[in-house]
């Protein structure tokens, strides 16, 4: 692929988008992240690291250029020109493992919503976030921003299309750690190293039960995740884990 390159090391699968000068998102570009995230359920890897090139920005949202670049549509295009942008978010949010995001740099309009989408958000002092839409003749995504600021905040920041630095993003809980510059590599090996350790399977059953019961009442929520728990204790690796643990050992994970 031309924008995106996917590098495996051990289970830690690193997808890195880059378009300089600003990583704006072409459909190129959304097509490739995509497919780089739909292939992981395919690969043994236990955890996704995506983060982008350069130090101007994280994604800079759409590249406008493209958005007024006239163009022959295909059919599906015609009636769902929005599918490829759904399709690029949702493999991101839906990836087999979890997504931990590196942001350096400004995240906003498109750039916001795969921050919001990744499951665990390690950003340095220089991050910026914002839902800018708007200031461009554009409307975004506040479903996403929700998920970062909660209904209030996200009304002014979706309204006014202001951006926020970091500091005030991890004010309103949207970032799981804030660290500085020079330690934002370390801190994201650090992590998805981790997540590693764990069951490969059970870290993706885990996935799918917290994807299905986002939103849902604690009850009904509570009784998926029963069922998931279920699934696991017919593996292999779900033994395996209670034995490790009981003997004080590391376990040794079969994928079965």
């Amino acid at each position: 692929m031309e924008f995106v390159d996917t590098v495996i090391q051990g289970r830690v699968a690193t997808v890195t988008f880059s378009r300089p000068p600003v990583n704006a998102l072409t459909r190129q570009a959304l097509e490739e992240i995509a497919t780089a995230f739909e292939s992981l359920a395919d690969q043994r890897v236990s955890v996704a690291v995506f983060r982008t090139g350069g130090e101007k920005a994280f994604i800079a949202g759409a590249d406008l250029k493209e958005i007024d670049t006239q163009r022959e549509l295909s059919p599906a295009e015609a009636v769902d020109d929005g599918a490829l942008a759904r399709r690029s978010l949702e493999a991101v949010a839906h990836c087999a493992v979890p997504v931990v995001v590196a942001v350096d740099g400004s995240a906003v309009g498109g750039g916001l919503s795969f921050v919001a989408l990744s499951d665990i958000v390690i950003a340095s002092e220089r991050a910026r976030f914002g839902a800018v839409e708007i200031n461009v003749g554009l409307l975004g995504a506040s479903a996403h921003l929700r998920r970062m600021v909660g209904e209030k905040r996200a009304r002014e920041l979706y309204f006014t299309g202001r951006i926020v630095d970091a500091a005030e993003m991890a004010g309103y809980g949207g970032i799981t750690h804030l660290v500085p510059h020079d330690e934002l590599d370390a801190t994201v090996v650090r992590v998805a190293d981790e997540l590693a350790t764990k069951s490969p399977l059970a870290l993706r059953l885990a996935k799918q039960a917290m994807d299905r019961t986002e939103g849902s009442p604690v009850h009904e929520a509570y009784r998926l995740e029963q069922d998931y728990t279920n699934r696991l204790l017919r593996l292999d690796d779900s033994t395996e884990a209670r034995l490790a643990f009981l003997e004080r050992r590391v376990p040794q994970w079969q994928w079965r």
